[in-house]
């Protein structure tokens, strides 16, 4: 359990921690804190891009194989971002290195935690667990980044992950892979190129609605075509009795459909609200590393806390009431966070931040869960890929909307604060909505196979 759930934690915090650095970082390597939020956007988006078809290479190449693979690249990028002289540099170590050895080490530890623990209650504990180490690290990654580059430099920052991974490689070369690899079965070339074009057109649209709206509108749009593309191309494939990159009967099963929903829901809300008073506290507030990342550890808490006892929850009430609960407790969050926005001093987004994350921890786990066990063992590569690309495509929406948004009302002070909440604002009650038509305990009983049979 444990290098996979530092695993997850060291790939979370790294998706968050450069959100309390970006006055030093901006100084430092001459340029902009807009060009700062750009990396951590892409960053995001390179994981959502690869994660189906590096998902899919757990098959041939093995599960233990991809994830220290993955923890090597990630490594190598943690190293290149450290000594980065200029953005340039620092895009292609954080935001190319490290978020394709994101894509490639975390859907084996999820592979590996469903094949691990079999039962219910204990696939939950230990998703909890996963989870925790995830939300945590998505929260910790402002208080440990403004601490230590306060205090050292943000480049430690950098060096601090990359030990991080040599430790998850001395642990991980214990594992042992439940199934044998296929080095014979066939991979998708076309399929992955397509569907990691589709998603990186369409969220550079987003980035782009604030220098141009006509153009913002038109790469959304080819972004959606090429996407659609890539399904034709799947369908094309299913028909001649050929191996595609994701199979369409993973979308078939209407349990797993709407636990993505509220997977891509809670990360876009946990990863944009970071961004969001992370960024508002430095820029508005002037607030340095340390003092921002002090009050997100109210966030830390409350996410360790609910998810930590997913495990006992999901005993006692069905996966659709804690995530039911889980969405209205966020949107709580959110409300208390906006009442904030013009009041004096950081510690009173504490409250806001603490409810938040109480609300996200709550409903990580029985969203993983709830898509994870919908399927056999033979299904898991490419459901993992699939569970964790919607995920940081969650993420990469509310780093690009609450960043364009930003921007959008940079000289209003508190104004883009508000603008930018009124979207995540949006998302936590559509995902009230969508929650509460998963199924009760009852239906989640089916088998996997018959659940994924189903049409």
């Amino acid at each position: 359990m444990l290098p996979l759930a530092l695993a997850q934690f060291i790939c979370s915090f790294a998706g968050s921690n450069m959100n309390v650095m970006l006055n030093d970082m901006s100084q430092d390597l001459d340029t902009t804190v807009q060009g700062i939020q750009l990396s951590i956007t892409l960053f995001l988006l390179v994981m959502a891009a690869l994660m189906i078809p590096f998902g899919k290479l757990t098959d041939q190449l093995g599960r233990k194989t991809c994830l220290i693979l993955g923890l090597a690249v990630y490594g190598v990028g943690a190293v290149i971002s450290a000594v980065s002289p200029g953005l340039g540099v620092l895009i292609l170590g954080n935001s190319i290195l490290e978020g394709a050895g994101t894509a490639l080490l975390i859907p084996p530890v999820y592979i590996l935690v469903t094949m691990y623990w079999t039962g219910v209650a204990d696939r939950a504990r230990a998703f909890g667990l996963v989870s925790a180490a995830g939300g945590v690290g998505a929260a910790t990654g402002p208080l440990i980044g403004g601490w230590i580059a306060a205090t050292i430099s943000w480049r430690a920052a950098f060096v601090f992950q990359a030990l991080i991974i040599v430790l998850i490689l001395i642990l991980a070369v214990r594992l042992k892979d439940p199934r044998a690899r296929e080095p014979g079965k066939p991979f998708d070339v076309i399929g992955a190129v397509l569907s990691a074009l589709g998603l990186i057109v369409f969220v550079i649209g987003i980035l782009a609605s604030d220098d141009n709206l006509l153009a913002s509108l038109a790469l959304m749009a080819a972004g959606i075509g090429v996407i659609a593309l890539f399904f034709w191309w799947v369908r094309r494939l299913e028909r001649k009795g050929r191996e595609p990159l994701l199979s369409t009967a993973l979308f078939k099963n209407r349990v797993s459909n709407l636990g993505l929903v509220t997977q891509n829901f809670q990360w876009l809300l946990l990863m944009g609200i970071s961004m969001l008073v992370a960024s508002y506290l430095q820029v508005v507030r002037n607030y340095d590393a340390v003092e921002t990342g002090v009050i997100f550890s109210a966030a830390t808490v409350g996410i360790l806390v609910s998810s930590l006892a997913a495990g006992s929850l999901v005993r006692r009430f069905t996966q659709r009431s804690l995530i039911v609960v889980g969405f209205v407790v966020t949107g709580a969050g959110l409300l208390l966070l906006l009442a904030v926005a013009t009041v004096p001093g950081a510690w009173a987004f504490a409250p806001g931040l603490l409810t938040l994350g109480l609300g996200i921890g709550l409903m990580l786990t029985p969203s993983v869960n709830l898509v994870q066990s919908a399927f056999p063992e033979e299904q898991q590569g490419e459901i993992s890929g699939l569970s964790r690309s919607v995920s940081n495509l969650g993420s990469s929406f509310g780093t690009a909307i609450v960043s364009t948004l930003l921007v959008l009302n940079a000289d209003a002070d508190a104004g883009g604060y508000l603008a930018a909440m009124v979207p995540l604002l949006a998302i936590a009650v559509g995902g009230i909505v969508i929650s509460v038509f998963l199924p009760g305990r009852a239906k989640l009983s089916a088998s996997p196979t018959k659940v994924v049979s189903t049409p």
